[in-house]
């Protein structure tokens, strides 16, 4: 497969990469033994670059993948990310990443999730670690995962970041901008822009959480063809879905592909939930309620999978899988 440079890091990493998350506890709940496999299936089959977060937990299934892996597999790119605030916690999580795949110099490591100026500036304690692990060599590359369009124009004008990892859709789903929704227009522009400043961008949820995966190609098309755009990470959960989004990859995708969607089911990313409720009021069947917790959950016997749910979900909290 051929690779790509993210932006100005000299990081090569193939066109298409393999999220984690999929087969951690929130989604697929695979054991550490079937994650692995999965995922040591993936870099065989050529994939080298992977993405985690500490908050994933999704560390022992990568570990074990790279343990046991065909001695001819090159050493992938594995990029993780942080939700810690202070520089305490950040520089905890580097340690962890880096005792866990026993390396020396982490890849990539990012801030997880950040949302508008203000949460950047209250994570200024764990920015200034990761700059400070940068200016040491123990990280290659910086920068900001983001759903939202105002965290990805700010991540343009950081001459310390490196990267960027911003959620883009065709469809605009889970794009937020300021307190609102964002648009794909919005989102994709900031991304040239990343790219025009140097930065390198590797995206994610092409599929909007798995809620268009039918129009596979299309959904991957879109992606692939914006400006900036080095690489599509995308979650896998079966050596069959591995082998489509390699194929894609290789342009030897059968044209009229449609992969079966008839097994998924609408679930709820408890982690990213806030508990609005505007899924609730958007479901035509009231298969959606608000959990003793606050999070939403849904009623599988009653779901009628249409996906209605998902545009309103300020967080993309809802997926299908």
């Amino acid at each position: 497969m051929e690779k790509h440079i993210l932006g100005n890091t000299g990081i090569e990493v193939t066109p298409v990469g393999m999220g984690v998350l999929t087969v951690g506890r929130t989604q697929l709940n695979y054991s550490v033994e079937h994650g692995a496999e999965l995922v040591r299936y993936a870099l065989e089959r050529g994939i080298n670059f992977l993405d985690t977060a500490e908050y994933y937990e999704t560390y022992p299934q990568i570990r074990l993948a790279l343990k046991t892996a065909a001695a001819t597999v090159q050493v992938p790119v594995i990029a993780s990310k942080s939700l810690a605030r202070d520089y305490r916690g950040m520089l905890a999580a580097v340690e962890d990443y880096r005792r866990t795949f026993d390396r020396d110099v982490a890849d990539i490591f990012l801030l997880h999730e950040v949302r508008e100026a203000p949460d950047f500036e209250s994570r200024a304690g764990a920015w200034e670690c990761l700059n400070d692990l940068k200016a040491k060599g123990i990280i290659r590359a910086i920068g900001l995962s983001t759903h939202h369009v105002d965290a990805a124009k700010l991540n343009a004008e950081l001459a310390e970041s490196d990267i960027l990892f911003p959620l883009i859709n065709k469809y605009g789903l889970g794009i937020r901008h300021g307190a609102g929704a964002g648009t794909a227009k919005e989102m994709a522009a900031a991304i040239r822009r990343n790219a025009e400043r140097g930065k390198g961008v590797f995206a994610m949820k092409a599929f909007g959480g798995g809620n268009h995966v039918a129009d596979y190609r299309a959904a991957l098309d879109y992606v692939r063809d914006l400006p900036g755009i080095s690489s599509i990470m995308v979650g896998l959960g079966t050596p069959e879905e591995v082998d489509r989004l390699i194929e894609y990859a290789e342009n030897r995708l059968a044209d009229n592909y449609a992969p079966d969607i008839s097994e998924k089911t609408m679930r709820i990313d408890a982690g990213d939930c806030e508990g609005c409720g505007a899924c609730i009021k958007r479901c035509p069947n009231k298969a959606i309620s608000l959990s003793p917790a606050g999070v939403a959950e849904i009623d599988s016997a009653v779901c009628l999978t249409c996906g209605y749910c998902a545009p309103v979900c300020p967080t993309r909290a809802l997926i299908m899988f």
